[in-house]
């Protein structure tokens, strides 16, 4: 308990702060395997609370109500996979197909780039990079892969688990913190809520335009790509780049002419402005409310220390840090750093309230 008596010292409290931090990010490193599914296990179960206590209040056992939810999120969720499934089935049986197209396009980029003065061996030698490149990556998502199989395992029983110890967990942090009250609690719910279910929306929307224009374009396999996209777009920035490039090395293994590709890029860039301008503020509007900086380099450090899953998880949980922060008298100043409202001088004058120096407002002596 800090003494009245004794000054309060805002750098040794933020020195110590960061000291947490570091320790945490360590932690988080060493024990990512259970960190991953566990933070996905909170996020996912705070949005099914609401379903959990409805069917709770008509009298249906809370066992029974969060079996329920949970079966019908799975069974959601298995419909969509089992697209996705159907979708690569029939993008692999198009593999010779596509391979023999491939060989096509490298030998005629192979001849392009000789008449630019670029030798074969010196091709052979981008080429074999690019090959590590390619194996490095396909290994990470070997790795991954099996990973998420492990997550997916886990996940459901770390959502049954947090909704049936749900009042244990409000009443530690009542202990912990006595006369208090858990003001945050709720804010936090309405943020993941809202976020979370706007995501999901804006994920549903994005999937469609883009593969309604992938249709109009004329690419193969617009569909998968059109939901690959969609779904990559849960990786705040990175996600939209990463969906665009498949369909088109697409269009430039398949198509005659480059302004396939160049049609694909006008589809994803106005896309990709549809989200960011009209879409994602109308929908899930300032649930989060971080400005680009912040949501940056948040994005940056979740991939850092998580993978791709500190990525996803980046966003959500430095809003959930914010909230926090507001309900801090302490570290409430660090605030103004990470929300997207403009500060006392961004605002613009009021036209309504007279200036100070407006002669109409002086008072006569």
């Amino acid at each position: 308990m800090h003494d009245p008596q004794r000054p309060f010292d805002r750098l040794d409290y933020i020195y110590k702060l960061f000291v947490v931090i570091a320790l945490t990010l360590v932690a988080m490193v060493w024990a990512a395997d259970v960190i991953i599914p566990f933070a996905f296990a909170g996020i996912i179960s705070v949005v099914m609370q609401p379903l959990v206590k409805r069917l709770e209040a008509r009298r249906v056992a809370p066992t029974l109500a969060i079996s329920l939810v949970l079966l019908m999120t799975i069974v959601v969720l298995g419909l969509l996979i089992w697209l996705m499934v159907g979708q690569i089935m029939g993008l692999v049986a198009d593999l010779p197909n596509l391979q023999t197209k491939l060989e096509a396009f490298i030998n005629q980029t192979s001849s392009t780039l000789r008449e630019f003065g670029i030798s074969t061996v010196d091709q052979n030698k981008m080429v074999a990079d690019a090959m590590s490149t390619v194996s490095t990556f396909l290994a990470a998502i070997v790795l991954s892969t099996t990973n998420v199989l492990s997550a997916l395992v886990q996940i459901p029983i770390y959502i049954f688990l947090l909704l049936i110890y749900r009042d244990k967990f409000q009443a530690f942090f009542l202990a912990l913190l006595p006369g208090r009250e858990l003001g945050w609690k709720k804010d936090v719910e309405r943020v993941i809520q809202g976020y979370i279910s706007g995501l999901f929306l804006v994920t549903m929307i994005i999937a469609a335009l883009n593969t309604i224009g992938l249709l109009i374009v004329g690419i193969d396999h617009a569909i998968f790509f059109g939901i690959l996209s969609g779904v990559l777009t849960i990786i705040p920035y990175v996600g939209i780049i990463i969906g665009a490039v498949f369909p088109i090395v697409m269009a430039l293994i398949t198509k005659d002419s480059a302004w396939y590709a160049i049609g694909v890029i006008i589809v994803f860039t106005i896309v990709q402005f549809l989200e960011g301008n009209f879409i994602t503020p109308r929908i899930t509007g300032s649930k989060v409310s971080i400005n680009a900086l912040a949501a940056i380099i948040a994005l940056l450090i979740g991939g850092k220390v998580l993978g791709i899953a500190g990525m996803i998880l980046a966003v959500p949980g430095i809003g959930l840090v914010k909230i926090l922060l507001t309900y801090s008298h302490h570290l409430k100043p660090f605030v103004i750093l990470l929300e997207d409202t403009p500060t006392q001088k961004e605002l613009p004058p009021d036209p309504e309230q007279p200036s100070p120096e407006d002669p109409s407002t002086v008072s006569p002596s």
